[in-house]
């Protein structure tokens, strides 16, 4: 099963008001691990960029000034993300701005049913508590030290890695994927059992030490355990 996990980076919190993306990054997922396989685009979102926003993600419009706008990119971004399944946290704002630009761009919107919410799914895992990527990856033991900023690629890479900890971890699916060979190579191991040795090891004891082994057998007396076992 394939998988999308996506995050964007915005000019600010609603697209109606004329906030667009000014950058997107996705990670690959197939059976719940990662294929290797990345989207990242950086976006002109033809308009300036707040200070605020700036100073979450820090893209600044002067750094954005030469790069596509979402027009340019969207039959690639379209593309890459195909029919599957779309992994994102709190899904419905990373939608909201997809699906503006892809309707200012007259083109098919995402169906909000092929979102997987991390968010939702830390919240009811862990009622009350937490649930940023930042929270998150301090309960699950993840390292997100290079995460200074917001960014839309290093958000997926850490966001794909805290979903498989959030639906239970790696070792599930690694077990399914075993396959029938493997199977089979550890039921031939389960049926093993050593033989025989064709010839006795002989002892690594030397003599000087049986001697000083008797030696001291005979002065635990007639009553020792040693004495008995011989």
């Amino acid at each position: 099963m394939k998988e999308i996990v996506l995050d964007t980076e915005t000019t600010g919190l609603d697209p109606d008001s004329g906030d667009r993306i000014v950058e997107i990054g996705a990670v690959e997922l197939l059976g719940h691990v990662p294929t290797g396989n990345t989207y990242h685009q950086y976006v002109n979102p033809e308009r300036e960029v707040p200070k605020e926003a700036v100073d979450v993600h820090g893209l600044t419009v002067d750094f954005l000034r030469d790069k596509p706008a979402f027009g340019a990119i969207a039959t690639d971004f379209l593309a890459f993300i195909g029919d599957a399944k779309l992994v994102i946290h709190n899904a419905a704002f990373d939608l909201k701005f997809l699906n503006s630009e892809l309707r200012w761009q007259a083109l098919p919107q995402i169906d909000e049913a092929r979102a997987i919410d991390t968010l939702e799914i830390a919240r009811r895992k862990f009622p009350g508590a937490p649930a940023s990527l930042d929270a998150l990856c301090r309960r699950f033991g993840i390292d997100n030290s290079k995460r200074t900023l917001h960014g839309a690629l290093l958000d997926s890479e850490i966001l794909a890695e805290l979903y498989l900890e959030l639906i239970g971890g790696r070792q599930p699916d690694l077990l399914l994927a075993v396959g029938d060979e493997a199977k089979g190579a550890a039921e031939a191991d389960e049926r093993w059992r050593p033989g025989p040795r064709p010839a006795q090891l002989g002892s690594r004891v030397t003599p000087e030490e049986e001697r000083a082994h008797a030696e001291l057998v005979a002065r635990l007396g007639e009553g020792s355990v040693w004495q008995r076992l011989s």
